[in-house]
């Protein structure tokens, strides 16, 4: 499993892409009392945008990224729950280092829903440091950066 590849996604990989959002976000529904913003993403736009890099094959996990001026941006980091535990979140956290770093951007930003404290455990150890706290909409959200050095 460590040594397959993260490729773009492409246009056969929306609905699986969309099955993975859906395995991964769908626990927390309940959790922060509505649908998490990845589920209602277009991920035929996404993929179409370059934005969706996926892993296995099956597809077992996925990123979508954005690159801006200043940083890329990790939007939506997904693991379908039968892949837990075997690396793939790891990998595809490496992959987004190295994309930004291959794009020359300094740092890479994401958030969180501050009700999905898991990821407020997983984020600091992969060198994320908290930046604020803010609402957006309805989304109480954990910002945080990675500065890449």
């Amino acid at each position: 499993m460590a040594d397959e590849e993260i490729r773009p996604a492409g246009a056969a990989d929306v609905p699986v892409v969309a099955e993975v959002i859906d395995a991964a976000f769908r626990p927390y529904i309940e959790r922060i009392g509505r649908v998490p913003q990845p589920m209602e993403e277009d991920h035929a736009a996404n993929v179409a945008a370059g934005k969706v890099f996926v892993t296995g094959d099956p597809v077992t996990g996925l990123v979508v990224a954005e690159a801006f001026a200043d940083h890329l941006f990790l939007d939506t980091i997904a693991v379908h729950p039968t892949a837990h535990g075997g690396g793939v979140g790891r990998r595809l956290l490496r992959f987004v280092d190295a994309h930004a770093r291959a794009l020359g951007l300094p740092e890479v930003r994401l958030y969180t829903n501050a009700l999905m404290w898991e990821n407020q455990r997983i984020y600091p150890r992969y060198g994320y440091e908290l930046v604020e706290r803010r609402v957006d909409g309805p989304y109480d959200r954990v910002h945080y950066r990675k500065r890449l050095l």
